[in-house]
């Protein structure tokens, strides 16, 4: 809690973080698990329209930030860039989207998400969207995202805030702070793409479920990694079954023989 206060205090800049009452936008935030957005139209980063129901399908993890802020939104896109690169090599390229939305209506354009999308480093990036919208539209993905915020002397005050939507568009988890680990975003994110049918195939659903229980992560490297002893343990364990069996099967045998 007391991270997210300072973080608060950062984001507002001369706001004092009494004024923000961090204990209800959290509850906001929770109550938000299990709602559905909207088909709202937004604006990317290049122009075009973008409707939300486009992203269905894949997993959505859904940032609001603003600009203007110099420290903590460029803080907390960089670090989701970072654990998001973990999360695609962990689960593979394509398997969820990333949507990052300005909700400062009032400068936030394409124009300056586009900016913003380059100064962390994330132009270009593979399943990642850049986006604005207009007052109305905002508020409400807001809303149904349970994310608040308020006007701040110099700028705004919110909780650091990131929301993970399944392929309906609907919120199964919020993480908070700006230093997302990548478990943080990767278990999450393994519950919904391996806990839905996803019509690859019976070989493929097979492969990712060994790949489920098989890849853990490594806080050394930072990365997650195809663990063998798993996978090895699993096949031991089936020869040990195995071998029970058929000594069972030859005892019962010899004892009718006789």
């Amino acid at each position: 809690m007391r991270a997210l206060l300072l973080a608060l205090a950062l984001a507002g800049a001369a706001a004092p973080a009494a004024a923000f009452d961090v204990q209800r936008a959290l509850s906001v935030s929770q109550a938000a698990i299990g709602r559905t957005v909207g088909d709202h139209v937004l604006v990317r980063s290049d122009g075009t329209r973008l409707r939300l129901s486009e992203l269905a399908g894949r997993p959505l993890v859904v940032s609001l930030v603003y600009t203007g802020c110099s420290q903590i939104c460029p803080t907390t896109t960089r670090q989701l860039l970072r654990v998001a690169r973990v999360a695609r090599g962990a689960l593979g390229p394509g398997r969820f989207r990333v949507l990052v939305v300005g909700f400062d209506t009032a400068q936030d354009t394409p124009e300056a998400m586009r900016v913003y999308a380059r100064r962390q480093g994330a132009a270009g990036e593979p399943d990642w969207i850049f986006a604005s919208a207009d007052e109305a539209t905002v508020r409400a993905l807001a809303r149904e995202l349970g994310f608040v915020y308020e006007r701040a002397p110099q700028g705004f005050d919110h909780l650091l805030q990131v929301s993970l939507l399944d392929g309906g568009l609907r919120v199964r988890r919020q993480l908070y702070g700006d230093a997302l680990t990548a478990p943080q975003l990767v278990e999450p994110l393994k519950e919904i793409i391996y806990g839905e049918p996803a019509g690859r195939g019976l070989v493929a659903e097979i492969a990712d479920r060994v790949r489920l229980f098989c890849t853990t992560y490594d806080p050394a490297t930072g990365a997650y990694r195809f663990d063998y002893s798993l996978f090895i343990g699993l096949a031991i364990a089936a020869l040990i079954l195995l071998s029970t069996l058929a000594f069972l099967v030859r005892e019962l045998r010899r004892r009718g023989a006789s």
